[in-house]
């Protein structure tokens, strides 16, 4: 029986770990709630970069290891296969498929914070679902601007940015609520890919509001890919069958 390694960061991640028995490990950075329900050890903060991550590997005797982090999660990836590559053991990624637009969206892709803050300047009354990464720049809000920020906790914001704790699913209703309270004129969001947040952009679409898209990172080549977690599911039965 091949002992597994699951980086977790996603959800379909959590249903993965659900899975697992006793002697396999479910990794999480640590960012958000630690679920205390699994039968699988569960293991909460960073290896130290690609090498650290590589000792851990050997010092466990881990056979196979399970990438399913999160699409921005650039870093982690490539620390994951760079790991897998020095440990000698395979690596499988969960690489859920980016959203895509349809009629009546009007998606503008931006590479990095200073392309987006040059797409913000049109607007006033921006929605931000990136994460935590504006609160690092409260301080730059331009005045003509009010910003709503959306996190999976709440954080202190500022005159000019209110910081909304909220964790998905999303239902459409709540977020029609939400753009109309607010009067969004424009939405920012990773292309996660997640059904969970989806939500958002049927209501963008609904209103018209222009969608801000950062660009997903480029992600390192592994032995497979997965686009679901079944798919996953399917293959580690198979390994174990044969």
């Amino acid at each position: 029986m091949k002992r597994i390694l699951l980086l977790g960061g996603v959800t379909e991640a959590l249903a993965i770990a659900r899975t697992l028995g006793p002697e396999h490990i479910y990794s999480l950075a640590g960012i958000g709630r630690v679920p205390t329900d699994l039968i699988c050890q569960v293991r909460v903060g960073g290896y130290g970069g690609a090498e650290g991550l590589a000792q851990f590997i050997r010092d466990e005797q881990i056979d196979l290891l399970l990438d399913a982090t999160h699409p921005y999660a650039a870093k982690i990836s490539q620390n994951a296969a760079g790991a897998a590559q020095l440990s000698g053991i395979p690596c499988w990624a969960l690489r859920r498929p980016a959203w895509q637009p349809q009629t009546g969206d009007d998606w503008r892709e931006v590479s990095d914070w200073a392309e987006l803050i040059e797409a913000l300047k049109p607007f006033r009354r921006p929605l931000f679902t990136l994460g935590r990464e504006p609160l690092q720049h409260l301080d730059e809000i331009p005045a003509d601007q009010f910003w709503t920020l959306r996190a999976l906790d709440v954080y202190p914001g500022n005159e000019r940015c209110e910081v909304i704790g909220a964790r998905g699913p999303f239902l459409i209703d709540d977020e029609r609520e939400l753009f109309e309270r607010r009067q969004i004129d424009v939405l920012i969001s990773k292309n996660s890919g997640s059904t969970a947040t989806e939500p958002k952009l049927e209501v963008a679409r609904e209103r018209g509001v222009p969608v801000l898209v950062l660009k997903r990172p480029i992600l390192p080549g592994v032995e497979r890919e997965f686009e679901s977690a079944t798919d996953l599911l399917a293959a580690l039965s198979a390994e174990t069958d044969t």
